[in-house]
């Protein structure tokens, strides 16, 4: 059985990252609030600007907590955020594909996987553990639905 989950370094690093933006803004209001060092137009853009990046970076980390299982011919999906749990067989796969980018002199690569009805997922390899052993399980039992780039 194999089985994919979020990495717990990347939720705790995006997670320290979280805190000290949230820490930030509390010390801008608690600033603004108290002593009114900087002109309104700091406080305002430097509030926003830390709330926009706040908000994006706690998106990333709810869309990126998802898990998925495979063995036993079946392939099991689980989004705990959204409440949603998906189970499919493998003939239900209509394909699967592999993207590598290089950046920074690192390989990113991605799954992505597309079900009979229409619904796709995407794992990653430096947010999730178990991609390889997803990856060999695929070119295993679905090398014929591996889409060629």
């Amino acid at each position: 059985m194999v089985s994919c989950k979020p990495k717990k370094s990347t939720f705790l690093s995006l997670g320290i990252v979280v805190i000290l933006l949230f820490v930030g803004l509390s010390y801008l209001l608690y600033d603004f609030n108290n002593t009114r060092e900087f002109p309104f137009l700091f406080y305002l853009i430097g509030c926003s600007i830390i709330t926009v990046v706040l908000l994006l970076i706690l998106v990333k980390m709810m869309a990126g907590y998802k898990f998925l299982a495979a063995g036993n011919e079946k392939i099991e999906i689980w989004l705990p955020l959204k409440g949603q749990r998906r189970k499919y067989k493998l003939e239900d796969l209509l394909a699967w594909q592999e993207e590598e980018v290089i950046a920074n002199k690192k390989v990113f690569k991605q799954l992505i996987l597309v079900f009979a009805d229409k619904y796709s997922f995407a794992i990653s390899n430096h947010e999730h553990l178990g991609y390889d052993d997803l990856k060999r399980y695929l070119s295993k039992k679905a090398g014929k639905k591996k889409v060629k780039n």
